[in-house]
C-alpha cells in the first residue's frame, strides 16, 4: 500500500508539472504535500527523491525543491513513471493534446526464430501482429508494430487493440507490465513511414525496439515503434560521484 501511495504522487507531481501548475518552478515543501494529499512524509520524501534522480526536480540545500528547467525546455513526449504500467498510451504525453490510435494491421502470424528467442516460444507458439498508427489530436508521430503471445491474451479482439492493450491487461486481467528493455536509434524512413507520418524521403525516423515483461517476469510484448523525428528526444539525469 505504501508503494502505491508514493507512486500516486510520482505520478500527480508530474502532471502537475507539466501542466504548469508551478509558475515559479518551486514545488510545495513536504510538509504542505503531506497535508495536502493526505500521506505521509516519508511517502513524499520517496517521490520526490525519485523525481530528483530522474533530473525532474532539484533539491536548494535551506531553499526547497525546485522543478529544472531544462527538464521543461527540453521535454521528451515520452514518459516512462517509475514502477507503473509502461504502456504506450500513459507514456507519451504532449502539452495536455489528445492521445489517439488508428489500426493499421491486426492478425495472426507464425513467429521468426529472432522472435521466438525474445519472447521465449516454442515451436507451436503463435503471436498477434499488431500495427498501430499513434496519434497527437489527429497528428501521426508514430507506428508501433507489436507481437503479442496467444497464449498470454487469447482473447484479444480488434476493439481491445484499439485502445490501450497495456490497460485492458491491467483492468481486465490484473497484470500490470512494469518492466522493458529497450533500444533508440535512428534510420532513413521507408515508403510506409513517408506515407503514415507525412515525411519527405530524405527525413529519418526515430526508432525504439524491445521486449516488455510483465510484473511475474513473463515476456509479454516485443515492440518495435517508428516515431517522427520532430518527437524524438530522450532526456537523461547523470550524477557524478565525488573522489
Amino acid at each position: 500500500m505504501a508503494d502505491l501511495v508514493y507512486h500516486q504522487l510520482l505520478t500527480t507531481l508530474k502532471k502537475n508539472i507539466m501542466a504548469g501548475e508551478y509558475p515559479t518552478l518551486k514545488l510545495p515543501d513536504e510538509r504542505s504535500l503531506s497535508e495536502q494529499y493526505k500521506i505521509s512524509r516519508s511517502s513524499v520524501k520517496r517521490a520526490l527523491s525519485i523525481l530528483a534522480d530522474q533530473g525532474v526536480v532539484f533539491k536548494k540545500r535551506g531553499s526547497g525543491t525546485f522543478i529544472n528547467p531544462l527538464y521543461l525546455k527540453n521535454q521528451s513526449v515520452f514518459h516512462y513513471n517509475n514502477g507503473s504500467n509502461l504502456g504506450v498510451t500513459d507514456s507519451f504525453q504532449m502539452d495536455g493534446r489528445k492521445p489517439g490510435i488508428k489500426l493499421l494491421n491486426f492478425e495472426v502470424v507464425r513467429p521468426d526464430a529472432e522472435l521466438k528467442r525474445d519472447l521465449f516460444l516454442g515451436d507451436d507458439d503463435f503471436v498477434y501482429e499488431i500495427k498501430r498508427l499513434r496519434l497527437f489530436d489527429q497528428q501521426p508521430f508514430m507506428i508501433e508494430t507489436g507481437y503479442i503471445p496467444i497464449k498470454i491474451v487469447p482473447e484479444l479482439s480488434r476493439e481491445i487493440v484499439s485502445g490501450s492493450i497495456f490497460n485492458y491487461l491491467q483492468n481486465e486481467k490484473n497484470q500490470t507490465v512494469t518492466k522493458s528493455y529497450l533500444t533508440i536509434s535512428a534510420e532513413p524512413s521507408t515508403a510506409e513511414d513517408q506515407q503514415e507520418l507525412h515525411l519527405k524521403p530524405v527525413e529519418p525516423v526515430g526508432v525504439m525496439a524491445g521486449t516488455f515483461f510483465l510484473d511475474d517476469g513473463t515476456p509479454f510484448e516485443y515492440s518495435r515503434m517508428h516515431l517522427h523525428y520532430q518527437f524524438m528526444k530522450y532526456n537523461t539525469f547523470v550524477t557524478l560521484g565525488e573522489e
